[in-house]
């Protein structure tokens, strides 16, 4: 046998390869599946068009009141389930969150519910260079 020829240091190596590239497999089929559904924004084309587009910011309500940008609406992730009507599907949504994670995650959420002008903010909010409010709570 192969496997009997092997030693437990291949034989691990082995393992650690195949779970590698089965993450790095199931990495790019959900990328390709958030790309089919919305368009990455950098700060420039997101400040160029939030004017006319519902602004989300996706974060829960503390890390809102510490700071986002100015004109976003507050819908954690958490809750999305329960609050997505609150949010218009005819017009633009701006999606953005600390990074990009839980703004891919809306996005197949909602194109599921028939939204289909959905936008994410490619750097996420730690590299946003625009506006911004902070609550004074």
């Amino acid at each position: 046998m192969i496997i009997a020829a092997l030693n437990s240091t291949e034989v691990l190596a082995i393992i650690v390869v195949v779970l590698l590239l089965g993450w790095l497999g199931y990495r790019l089929y959900d990328n390709s599946r958030v790309k089919k559904r919305a368009t990455y924004l950098s700060n420039d084309e997101f400040k160029a068009g939030m004017r006319r587009a519902q602004i989300i910011d996706l974060r829960e309500k503390s890390n809102f009141d510490a700071g986002h940008i100015l004109g976003a609406r507050n819908v954690p992730y958490s809750t999305i389930r329960n609050f997505y009507r609150q949010i218009r599907p005819d017009l633009p949504v701006y999606l953005y969150d600390q990074g990009k994670t839980l703004s891919k995650r809306a996005v197949l959420f909602l194109s599921k519910k028939g939204y289909n002008q959905l936008y994410i903010l490619n750097s996420g909010y730690q590299n946003w260079d625009g506006k911004e409010k902070k609550s004074n709570k």
